[in-house]
């Protein structure tokens, strides 16, 4: 028997089979999951789709109720979240208490939301009218990097809007989802809210569900067109946050000592393993050797270790896969450049690497070029402004960027000639609940956050009188 049962149907259920969860700062595994067989998963559809209807038809003032419950119950147990999280994921302590203050912020937020219809005419000849419908079962696929705050951000404006949800966690990290499942079940009704646990084999089955009228995933590109693929033959609404590989840069006149503190913040956070981390910084010749020995001086005295122990402030990759690539990526960073500082594998077990500052690095290095999901940062120089743009823009992806500078005004202008569905000025990797948040190319499709976010969970609907 696991030691996390799974939520179906508002039943705490075991599975046929259990799943380790290993922790990434010792390699081991530190508890089991209850993993779901076919029949549990079509199961856990069954009862979304059954209790849409009647979730849908409570006031919108009870679903917003529910939200707040569920903040409040986060609230009551955030330390406990966030050590597990630490467990599962691997990141820091601070970033995990963050991550869970974050999830309930998030909650907050959508607590206080609604769609209501709005007029689009009102004349003697027409009463013309937009509705926000639910869409009916809302799948939420989530990843590792965030496995908390990540699904709570999709569950709420889903069931917000009266929506079911079908709530599916990377394997390498449910743990902290399925701490919730005790007291979704006494805040939803029976069938609203469902986790359910696999080993990578149900996305495919999960996207192509006929019962399933919407998937709202985060990962990486590779996995988003495998879900897009697989969700074709319904047609069903897609919301995909993938991948990124965000370029930062630094013009004449940024102020070295706080762009160097604030681009490793960025970088480094969560070990790198962030969708809109900063991956690749484009420097200008004129400031190029200093801006390099003050990112080098930031980022060897991070101190590598347990996210448990106290001051630490890079943790382990989060598994074992990701600790392959970014040793790959060391190899290449060997290759191509010069390494300023880490460069190495840390000591002791689990996957743990060393903060790398990679300089003398140019595009076409596969560690420029691709997302490396790492704390592994690439700084290239560049002379012309045109050329730093193009070369910025040169990617498949376009999920944030940013643009260093004291001139406000001149950054401002050159960040709207950046392709990504994000620009930060003098910062990086800010976002909010009232923040739109896009990718551009094949960054993603759809939006998340603010109205423009919440408007993805419904089905607008024009409703026409002719009064004549």
């Amino acid at each position: 028997m696991s030691d996390y049962p799974m939520l179906i149907n508002g039943r705490l259920q075991q599975g046929d089979a259990v799943l380790d969860i290993i922790n990434p700062a010792l390699g081991t595994p530190f508890t089991q999951v209850a993993r779901a067989s076919g029949a549990q998963f079509e199961e856990a559809v069954a009862a979304a789709k059954a209790a849409q209807p009647g979730w849908a038809a409570r006031p919108l003032a009870e679903r917003q109720a529910a939200l707040r419950k569920l903040s409040a119950h986060i609230h009551a147990n955030a330390d406990r979240i966030a050590r597990t999280l630490v467990q599962e994921q691997g990141k820091p302590l601070a970033e995990a208490q963050a991550e869970v203050g974050y999830a309930q912020i998030f909650l907050n937020y959508y607590a206080e939301q609604e769609l209501a219809p709005e007029t689009i005419q009102d004349d003697a000849e027409f009463r013309i009218e937009l509705q926000y419908r639910p869409l009916g079962v809302v799948a939420g696929i989530t990843p590792w990097n965030f496995p908390f705050l990540i699904g709570l951000y999709k569950l709420a404006p889903a069931v917000l809007l009266g929506n079911s949800f079908i709530w599916k966690p990377a394997p390498t990290t449910p743990v902290t989802a399925l701490m919730l499942a005790p007291v979704l079940a006494e805040i939803f009704p029976p069938g609203v809210v469902n986790i359910v646990i696999d080993d990578n084999e149900l996305g495919a089955v999960l996207s192509s569900h006929p019962d399933i009228a919407k998937i709202s995933f985060t990962g990486s590109t590779a996995t988003g067109r495998k879900v897009m693929a697989a969700s074709s033959s319904s047609l069903k609404r897609l919301t995909l946050e993938l991948g990124g590989n965000d370029a930062g840069i630094v013009m004449p006149d940024a102020d070295i000592g706080k762009t160097a503190t604030r681009v490793a913040g960025s970088a480094f956070f969560n070990a790198g393993q962030v969708c809109i981390a900063l991956k690749r910084l484009y420097v200008h010749r004129s400031i190029y050797d200093e801006m390099c020995d003050a990112l080098a001086r930031e980022v060897a005295g991070f101190a590598i270790g347990d996210g448990l122990q106290q001051g630490t402030r890079v943790g382990p990759l989060q598994n074992r896969a990701q600790y392959d690539k970014a040793i790959h990526y060391l190899e290449v960073a060997a290759q191509d450049g010069n390494i300023i500082t880490g460069g190495g594998k840390a000591e002791g077990p689990g996957y743990f690497i060393q903060p790398t500052v990679v300089r003398d690095i140019a595009d076409g290095s596969p560690l420029v070029d691709e997302e490396q999901f790492a704390p592994i940062l690439p700084v290239i120089v560049f002379d012309e402004i045109d050329d730093v743009v193009a070369r910025a823009n040169a990617s498949e992806y376009g999920l944030g960027g940013s643009i260093w500078s004291q001139d406000h005004d001149a950054a401002f202008a050159l960040a709207s000639r950046i392709e990504s569905g994000t620009v930060w000025i003098n910062h990086h990797t800010h976002f909010g609940p009232t923040i739109p948040f896009s990718g551009a190319k094949q960054s993603g499709i759809g939006t998340e956050f603010g109205r423009e976010g919440l408007m993805e969970f419904a089905q607008r609907s024009v409703v026409s009188l002719n009064k004549t």
